[in-house]
């Protein structure tokens, strides 16, 4: 008898985490579509690639970014280790995706002076920048 029951709270317990996460991601277009309609994309190449100690003060200087009031969400990224297709580029070494709930907001950004302190601070660890604004369809 503590089998069966014990194998009904598996499933029970499976079914409610599948709904969950069914609900959770059904949700998740409508909040970004809300709160986030210009999206801010920027890959960077290093100048020195292979430098782990470059690309960290990378990443550092771009969480000093989340300082900056309009931005309401940030993510600092490096290249993941995905399967090598002809379709993924992965010759950039960070990028950071930010959200914005308009497009003062981004300009806002792009003006603020801790933006254009870390581009003094470490425009030197990039060869190469590439920025996609996005703005919802």
């Amino acid at each position: 008898m503590k089998k069966l029951d014990r194998r009904k709270f598996i499933g029970a317990t499976a079914m409610l985490s599948v709904g969950t996460m069914a609900a959770s991601a059904m949700s998740t277009p409508t909040t970004m579509k809300k709160n986030y309609p210009i999206v801010h994309h920027v890959f960077f190449w290093m100048k020195n690639p292979d430098s782990k100690a470059d690309r960290d003060q990378l990443i550092a200087g771009l969480k000093t970014l989340s300082k900056i009031k309009e931005i309401k969400g940030l993510h600092i990224g490096v290249v993941a280790d995905t399967e090598k297709r002809d379709v993924v580029d992965q010759s950039w070494g960070v990028s950071e995706l930010m959200f914005f709930d308009d497009l003062a907001g981004q300009k806002s950004y792009q003006d603020h002076p801790i933006h254009q302190e870390f581009i003094k601070n470490c425009s030197h660890l990039w060869d190469k920048v590439v920025v996609y604004d996005i703005e919802e369809a």
